[in-house]
């Protein structure tokens, strides 16, 4: 796709992380396009499995989720906290990945949403912690899901952890990871709750070319305890745009590349 048609395809779904549906009439006039410009961008979002279209529009696809995940309340109320920011944040990182590359995901809700976006992409290599990614996944035709193996300790969370999921990734090199945390700070660095977790999120970063840091404005300036990464080993920052100048303008003073979507 041209830079022009990337750039309204991604205003239509941003347009319906708003609203949820639209037409093609709506559309028309919003970006002065011709209707059949409008329905090209909705058959390639809807080959994405972003959106589906509809007599005369379309409307933002169902997330899928493994069925067992419906009934965990702790996963669905974090999931639903900041829910378009996530799905922004998600949409933006997939647009980063490249095909062919092996890619990693830590267990979260945000690199949950990133997943969600990567269902019709081909030739991809996943490697995560994550339980509930890796069943989302599972029927991708065009992917490669690796799990890392380990225990699973807390309830919600799906979150692979101990000496066999860091041992698992000691035999992979990832082109970019992406880390969902509780808490990243320009001073602190990205940080989670539980230490345990932290150190596969780490070795995780450890193994890859590019670390990127998908994180919500409400996670941007807080701490947590456990430390995965200072942010000087951050490569980029993917956020919303809740997060004041100043902040941004800390983490690239570090050398931090920070995106706002």
């Amino acid at each position: 796709m041209s830079s022009k048609t990337d750039q309204r395809a991604n205003e239509i779904l941003r347009l319906l992380l708003r609203h949820g549906k639209t037409s093609i009439e709506e559309l028309t006039g919003i970006f002065g396009s011709s209707p059949a410009s409008v329905r090209r961008d909705l058959v390639r979002l809807e080959e994405r499995g972003l959106v589906h279209r509809t007599y005369g529009g379309a409307m933002l696809a169902e997330q899928l989720v493994y069925e067992p995940f419906r009934f965990d309340e702790s996963f669905l109320v974090r999931e639903d906290r900041f829910a378009p920011e996530k799905q922004r944040i998600g949409m933006a990182a997939a647009g980063l990945i490249e095909e062919g590359e092996t890619i990693g995901l830590t267990a979260g809700t945000t690199t949950t949403q990133l997943a969600r976006c990567l269902r019709q992409r081909n030739r991809l290599r996943i490697v995560t912690n994550a339980v509930n990614i890796a069943m989302e996944l599972s029927s991708s035709a065009g992917l490669g899901v690796n799990l890392t193996g380990g225990n699973m300790r807390w309830a919600g969370a799906f979150s692979l952890i101990g000496p066999t999921a860091i041992e698992s990734l000691k035999t992979v090199v990832l082109d970019r990871v992406f880390i969902g945390v509780c808490g990243v700070d320009p001073e602190r660095g990205a940080t989670t709750i539980e230490p345990d977790e932290a150190a596969v999120f780490r070795a995780m970063a450890g193994q890859s070319k590019q670390v990127v840091v998908v994180a919500d404005s409400s996670k941007v300036g807080m701490v947590s305890p456990a430390v995965i990464c200072h942010a000087g080993e951050m490569d980029m920052l993917i956020t919303d745009d809740g997060v004041s100048e100043e902040t941004l303008a800390e983490f690239s003073r570090i050398g931090v590349r920070v995106m706002v979507v």
